[in-house]
């Protein structure tokens, strides 16, 4: 937890909420950007849909009071898809507990007269990085997520973009490889079936590394390959060659000025940044293309808390549905 003195008594505050398939984060987040209090707690999955509701209420309550319960704007939530939104109500795959509940009413219920705004956990990185980390000051910014999936936000013009059903710049179904492996939504070759850590895991498993570890993790494939194992290796470069076909595609399609990485994958750092630019180079040969810069977010693990606080305290930029 984290905290901070001597805030103006009539300065904006909102409640950021960042709800993983693992664990739940929730923040005051100041108007500047900055977080004033923060907790998190484990996302209770297999429980009950209201054990979970319980122990976000509680979360929001605690964090509040260590803020010293300074009057809110309102209420910014990133969730784990899929959600229809703007609505959101929310299924998210990894959260049993929860199939099609009203977030954002319940949410309203409970913070009557504020108003409460729902989006991705992904959106909400790639807000946060234009407002306040690596993207900012640039108006043309894709923001990616590549973990346990690959999901990612778009900011064209100043703005986010969320199209027809608040999934513009959902860069985890480009498809890098059309005869590629299957993917979880389907269909084949996705930039997720190929870059996301269980896909990194189950393409190196099936090739000799670690086959009596049926524990290991994408932070173990990249220590080995950080340690030289060959196998490793070739998986995080195949993952940072598909991220930067992805982002020729996108770089084409959109005319953008920076793409901000994030993500317990993206941390991996150098094995992955240098294939992914490598490939970006190779690909994207028009001389607008060529601008683009691809960066790690400057957040942190921060990213999706900032940028769900500024679904409200920027809501001309990146809210347009109410």
């Amino acid at each position: 937890m984290t905290g901070r003195a001597g805030e103006r008594a009539d300065a904006p505050t909102v409640l950021a909420v960042d709800i993983g398939g693992t664990k739940i984060a929730a923040a005051v987040v100041d108007g500047d950007g900055r977080i004033v209090a923060d907790r998190r707690t484990p996302t209770l999955a297999q429980e009950s849909p209201e054990v979970l509701w319980k122990a976000l209420a509680d979360l929001l309550d605690a964090v509040h009071a260590d803020a010293g319960a300074p009057p809110l704007a309102g209420v910014g939530v990133g969730c784990v898809g899929p959600m229809t939104w703007p609505d959101g109500e929310v299924s998210p795959l990894n959260v049993p507990a929860w199939r099609r509940f009203p977030l954002r009413r319940r949410l309203r219920e409970r913070y009557p007269g504020l108003p409460v705004r729902v989006h991705n956990d992904a959106v909400c990185v790639a807000v946060g990085e234009h407002w306040r980390g690596a993207g900012r000051g640039r108006d043309n910014v894709l923001g990616m997520v590549v973990s346990t999936g690959v999901g990612g936000g778009l900011v064209l013009g100043g703005r986010l973009v969320d199209g027809a059903s608040g999934n513009a710049g959902h860069v985890g179904h480009i498809v890098v490889e059309p005869d590629g492996p299957p993917c979880p939504c389907g269909g084949r070759g996705c930039l997720e079936a190929v870059a996301s850590g269980p896909s990194l895991v189950r393409w190196a498993r099936e090739r000799g590394w670690r086959p009596d570890d049926p524990d290991a993790t994408s932070a173990d494939l990249a220590a080995d390959a950080r340690a030289g194992h060959r196998v490793a290796a070739a998986a995080l470069r195949r993952a940072g060659r598909a991220v930067g076909v992805a982002l020729a595609s996108a770089v084409h399609l959109c005319d953008l000025d920076t793409a901000v990485i994030g993500g317990g994958v993206s941390q991996v750092g150098a094995p992955l940044f240098d294939a992914a630019g490598e490939t970006l180079d190779a690909h994207a040969r028009m001389d607008f293309a060529r601008r683009l810069r691809v960066v790690p977010t400057a957040l942190g693990q921060a990213s999706g808390l900032i940028g769900a606080a500024a679904l409200v305290l920027a809501g001309d930029r990146y809210w347009a549905a109410d």
